[in-house]
């Protein structure tokens, strides 16, 4: 079972914008060896963060209406949605530390919504 669940550009809004909890969007491509690379940390961050924050992964090649729309240049790029709104955009691997405080950040705030 894909605990990083895939979106397209038909689902985006719904899934992503429209979402009850904090969302993390990576955005990627199957041929990236980085996002390859990403893909087993983000994995571990949604089991710990699961019920806290969603998250989500756009194949660039297969959805660019959704890279296009949010300027990505580089991949691995990963956006952090909250409300709808992006409070957080990064390129290339994040660092641990940094990214698991702004998921600890985020996932407070989403208690009690």
């Amino acid at each position: 079972m894909a605990i990083v669940k895939k979106v397209t550009t038909e689902d985006f809004g719904y899934q992503v914008l429209n979402a009850a909890e904090p969302v993390v969007v990576d955005l990627y491509a199957d041929w990236c060896g980085p996002c390859r690379a990403l893909a087993p940390l983000l994995d571990r961050f949604a089991q710990h963060y699961s019920g806290k924050v969603m998250f989500v992964k756009v194949n660039v090649d297969d959805e660019p209406q959704v890279a296009s729309y949010y300027d990505v240049a580089s991949i691995p790029t990963l956006l952090v949605f909250d409300r709808g709104q992006i409070v957080h955009r990064s390129s290339g691997m994040p660092d641990p530390q940094g990214f698991v405080a702004l998921l600890d950040r985020i996932a407070g705030r989403s208690v009690g919504r």
